[in-house]
């Protein structure tokens, strides 16, 4: 979004797509969500486009059932390109 620093943007994914959609619960005190978010450890322009950025985000893999491509991309996508907050 036009004004929103590409770092902020890129956090926002990060939360967005791992713990960021979470309803928090009275057990929240028993788990740590930061094992459980999504990080967003680099973001780069995208050459020749003015205020647009590549953002690059790590997630554990305790966040997706194994061998589960439907679990992954669900979780990623689904969560990603269902956030109004960007374009």
């Amino acid at each position: 979004q036009p004004g929103v620093p590409a770092e902020e943007a890129g956090a926002a994914v990060a939360a967005e797509s791992s713990t960021g959609t979470w309803t928090t619960v009275w057990t929240d005190g028993l788990t740590s969500l930061d094992r459980y978010k999504g990080r967003c450890y680099d973001i780069e322009p995208v050459p020749g486009e003015e205020n647009q950025f590549i953002a690059y985000v790590a997630y554990p893999l305790d966040l997706f059932e194994e061998g589960s491509v439907t679990n992954l991309f669900t979780s990623i996508v689904g969560n990603v390109f269902g956030f109004k907050a960007l374009r």
